[in-house]
């Protein structure tokens, strides 16, 4: 590692083609996230990776939410 690296970072900008992982036993936590991920072939950080936007994404999950277009009922009173 260069003295560049320490005190910049890595960009990771050389990553491996998406690895999609197909059990529990042996799941990074990069691999949780998603199920499949990528390496970065300078630093060899592992990141999530979305297929279906074929993107790398958050490593935290997202929490799930109503679906869009569903309209949410309240109870509105008349005043």
């Amino acid at each position: 590692m260069s003295l560049f690296d320490l005190v910049f970072g890595c960009s990771h900008k050389h990553c491996s083609f998406p690895i999609t992982v197909r059990g529990k036993s042996r799941r990074s936590p990069a691999a949780s996230v998603t199920g499949t991920y990528v390496v970065c072939l300078d630093c060899g950080q592992e990141f999530p990776y979305d297929w279906q936007e074929m993107k790398l994404v958050s490593s935290k999950p997202e929490p799930e939410s109503a679906p869009q277009g569903i309209p949410v009922l309240t109870d509105r009173k008349a005043a």
